[in-house]
């Protein structure tokens, strides 16, 4: 049971979207790579450690059974401005269920969970930069009003030296993201970058999504 001070989803939804401006400021920088858009957090970042953060999503050590809906397969690499791969960034991924709900106290949606299913997950890039991970392709569910959102999952990607970046990866041929606020908030030249098609690779649906990021000058 949710205590009463706990902020409701549309709340939260509202306090993500407000941050959307300022979180999309990113803009190209000189290279040869653009920098990947940033993307507001959003409400439901995880806020309880698990003891199962690995990169498949869609099991649970210790469960049977594998989480409800469609599996993917997401890999990239993380890469500077100049097209270097960044070894040991850690990328950080969250998202909705097949329902689309958030394991968050903060998610008052009456969807339900699914016992079988990760959430988060937390990986290293390699010596290439590259990472993948198996998940399920999440649900679009309402946010306020008439506000529905497309699926997406949420990315945070650090490395010492470069600038931490915060962004939502999308999936290409969804007609909700024509219309969602957080997703036009970025600069359309360069909303491409965060639309990700995805192709069957004869197991399941895979996509490719590369994440560039900011060196930070030393001082």
């Amino acid at each position: 049971m949710k205590s009463a001070n706990k902020i409701s989803r549309r709340a939260a939804l509202r306090a993500g979207a407000g941050l959307a401006a300022g979180a999309v400021a990113t803009t190209v920088a000189a290279g040869t790579l653009g920098l990947t858009p940033a993307n507001p957090e959003g409400p439901f970042y995880p806020i309880h450690k698990q003891t199962d953060m690995d990169a498949d999503l869609t099991r649970i050590e210790g469960h049977e059974e594998r989480a409800a809906g469609e599996v993917i397969c997401v890999t990239g690499r993380v890469l500077d401005e100049n097209g270097a791969p960044v070894e040991g960034a850690l990328v950080d991924v969250w998202q909705a269920n097949a329902n689309g709900k958030y394991l968050h106290e903060a998610d008052t949606s009456t969807a339900p969970l699914d016992p079988n299913f990760q959430y988060w997950a937390q990986m290293k890039t390699d010596a290439e930069g590259r990472y993948r991970y198996t998940t399920i392709k999440p649900a679009a569910y309402a946010a306020m009003g008439e506000w529905v959102r497309p699926p997406h999952i949420h990315y945070k990607v650090s490395r010492r030296g470069y600038r931490e970046l915060t962004t939502q990866m999308y999936f290409a041929g969804e007609a909700l993201n024509e219309k969602d606020r957080l997703l036009l908030e970025v600069p359309e030249e360069l909303r491409g970058r965060l639309v990700v098609p995805f192709q069957s690779n004869g197991e399941v649906p895979e996509g490719v999504f590369d994440v560039i990021l900011e060196q930070v000058t030393p001082a």
